[in-house]
């Protein structure tokens, strides 16, 4: 095979190189800047250029070994030819395309379909063999409109500013948090960040994309006008002294799991909103019609419903191993209260 799994991760052998490692190697092919496919410690990262700043900013001390290159031009190493193409989940995120004697595989990395004014959108690249993620492969899952979420958040927020709260908003750091940003209409009240949205939103402004102002919100950062903000932070804040110092506070949480019964009670929050930086059950479907692939191997989720549905079509479709399980609804691993960048022992996640 062109691909295969090994200990270390998805391995290219005529390459000698793998595609989102799972430990440090020597060559390593980046589909975006999470942390459960940036992981921290190898000697070289290749990404599409638009990714390069949240990747030298996940990579920290090591930030001189990423390199970025623009999407679809073509990279070949031993006669094997990569390209990046956009998968519209997060700044810089990637489908990466490799080939090699006229033999095509596409590895999806993380994607989603619907429009988002903080990221390339997500293009169908024609492949024999098609990775996928399917993180919510299932049925049930299938997104609103994100014009009608993003309505829904404001007047959230409108609300409670005119009953004298602040609202608190959680949504990962990198990616997630960018994109609520761009939907809030700032002339409810300021909008604050916690560090690593701030951090992560400096990233993205140094890329050339426009976001509302925003202040970060700093531990000893006192406000009159905080009765009428909304408070962007990441999940993992929630209970924290810095998150308690804004009182009795409207707390929600935007993911995809929001769409399921008893998920938002197991948050603690008072509203959950329904946001996914992932393909929903039609989308995945669509996505894997488009590329024209006829093996299809489904990773990070719930890749036995997929096969399963796959096979029922006619696919040749099998689950590719994985390390990691991708976003989870009941722990934020990946954007860590005091930190932005990745360490040798690093957490991860997949927002």
């Amino acid at each position: 095979m062109l691909l295969r799994v090994t200990d270390r991760g998805l391995w290219c052998e005529p390459a000698d190189c793998y595609i989102d490692p799972w430990a440090p190697v020597e060559r390593a092919v980046i589909t975006h800047a999470h942390g459960d496919h940036l992981r921290w410690g190898c000697d070289a990262y290749l990404v599409a250029e638009p990714g390069l700043g949240v990747t030298r900013q996940r990579l920290g001390a090591i930030a001189d070994r990423a390199r970025g290159v623009p999407y679809g031009a073509p990279n070949t190493v031993n006669g094997v030819t990569f390209s990046f193409h956009p998968a519209g989940h997060i700044l810089g995120s990637a489908q990466v395309r490799v080939e090699h004697r006229g033999e095509v595989w596409v590895v999806s990395g993380d994607y989603k379909i619907d429009p988002d004014p903080t990221c390339e959108p997500w293009e169908p690249v024609r492949c024999h063999t098609f990775v996928t993620e399917c993180t919510f492969g299932l049925p049930i899952y299938r997104w609103p409109a994100p014009e009608v979420v993003t309505a829904e958040i404001n007047s959230w927020w409108r609300a409670n500013a005119d009953a004298g709260r602040a609202s608190m908003l959680y949504g990962y750091a990198l990616g997630k948090a960018q994109r609520l940003l761009a939907g809030l209409d700032p002339e409810i009240g300021p909008i604050l960040t916690h560090g690593a949205v701030e951090t992560m939103t400096a990233r993205y402004r140094d890329a050339g994309i426009a976001l509302p102002p925003t202040t970060y919100a700093t531990l000893d950062h006192r406000d009159p006008t905080w009765s009428r903000a909304l408070v962007l932070a990441p999940p993992g804040v929630d209970g924290t002294p810095w998150a308690r110092r804004f009182g009795t506070a409207a707390a929600a949480f935007a993911s995809g799991w929001m769409q399921v019964r008893g998920a938002r009670r197991r948050r603690g929050v008072d509203r959950g909103f329904v946001v996914s930086d992932h393909v929903d059950w039609p989308q995945l479907l669509t996505a894997i019609a488009a590329t024209g692939a006829e093996r299809v191997l489904p990773t990070h989720g719930f890749t036995g419903p997929v096969v399963r549905w796959l096979r029922e079509q006619g696919y040749d479709a099998e689950a590719l191993p994985t390390r990691f399980e991708g976003e989870q609804d009941d722990r934020a691993v990946d954007e860590t209260p005091d930190t932005t960048t990745l360490s040798a022992d690093a957490s991860s996640s997949a927002p």
